[in-house]
């Protein structure tokens, strides 16, 4: 992205707030799924609830200018199918022109701030279902966390369930993110023992009036094989922050990405802020690990 760009994008925001309505309704869409069945998308809705570390930089994504710039090299990139955002962030991305021909999936419950003591109280505060169909956009996702000892987590629950009907009632697929979360010294933290991620599966799985459209979005653990047992229903791979080096990253990606009911990747700061800065290289590492005969991301063919 050029100086120029931005500037039009400050522009356009302060002058002509409806040119996103506009560019949402004349954007270019294509089919959700390619003909392999397969998903990659770039995940970036960590900022809005307050979450831009990355290999622990607190502030690494806190530059939005340097976030699009990245975006849009990743979604640019071939085999990459969309991007999963906030309004913010996918409403910059409308107006720079990177949405064209890409799924486009609406993050709803932002509200359960990272590191505030109501963390597990995911308020949806982001999109709904109807903002969701008002943008031709293609999806909904929603974040679970199920703490046991936080009342918090009953509101949640019923909240996300909401969400998973009235999507499937416009006929959008909804996408869970679940965790078993355990607070420690006041702090979150997800469990990532296979069992943990197990039961978070089959709670998910069951929320909503139907999961005709649900689908779910997961950590890759330890035994996986047994994870993805737990459900039929279609599954996307979550990146992370992982500590790990990106080729022992990918090499665990790899693994899991064959296993029945696995659709694809969902991945953020992991491929926007790779150790090497190369992001290009990075997308097309994992790209080329969810469509491994090479393969390209399908464009065009309508709406669903």
């Amino acid at each position: 992205m050029t100086e120029a760009s931005f500037e039009k994008l400050r522009e356009t925001r302060a002058h002509r707030p409806d040119a996103i309505a506009e560019a949402a309704a004349r954007r270019s869409r294509r089919r959700f799924l390619d003909g392999q069945g397969r998903l990659m998308l770039v995940a970036a809705d960590h900022g809005a609830r307050g979450a831009l570390a990355v290999r622990g930089q607190p502030l690494a994504m806190a530059d939005r200018y340097e976030l699009l710039d990245r975006l849009t090299v990743a979604l640019a990139r071939p085999g990459v199918d969309g991007v999963l955002g906030s309004p913010d962030v996918l409403e910059d991305l409308l107006l720079l022109g990177a949405l064209e021909d890409k799924v486009v999936v609406g993050s709803m419950n932002r509200g359960g701030l990272f590191g505030a003591a109501w963390e597990i109280d995911d308020r949806f505060t982001a999109y709904d279902t109807d903002a969701i169909v008002a943008s031709g956009f293609d999806a909904g996702k929603m974040l679970l966390r199920l703490d046991d000892n936080d009342p918090a987590t009953a509101r949640t629950l019923e909240a996300c369930a909401h969400a998973v009907s009235a999507l499937a009632a416009r006929r959008l697929p909804a996408m869970v993110e679940p965790f078993v979360a355990r607070s420690v010294d006041g702090r979150v933290r997800n469990d990532l023992s296979t069992d943990a991620v197990i039961r978070s599966v089959t709670v998910s799985s069951a929320l909503g009036t139907t999961s005709a459209w649900t689908w779910l979005k997961l950590p890759v653990v330890a035994d996986m094989e047994r994870v993805m047992a737990a459900t039929t229903l279609p599954t996307l791979l979550l990146g992370g922050d992982p500590d790990e080096s990106p080729d022992e990253t990918y090499a665990t990606w790899e693994k899991a990405l064959v296993l029945p009911g696995v659709r694809g990747l969902v991945v953020g700061r992991t491929l926007l802020y790779p150790p090497d800065r190369d992001v290009a290289g990075a997308v097309d590492t994992a790209a080329a690990l969810v469509r491994p005969a090479g393969v390209g991301a399908a464009t065009g063919g309508g709406h669903r």
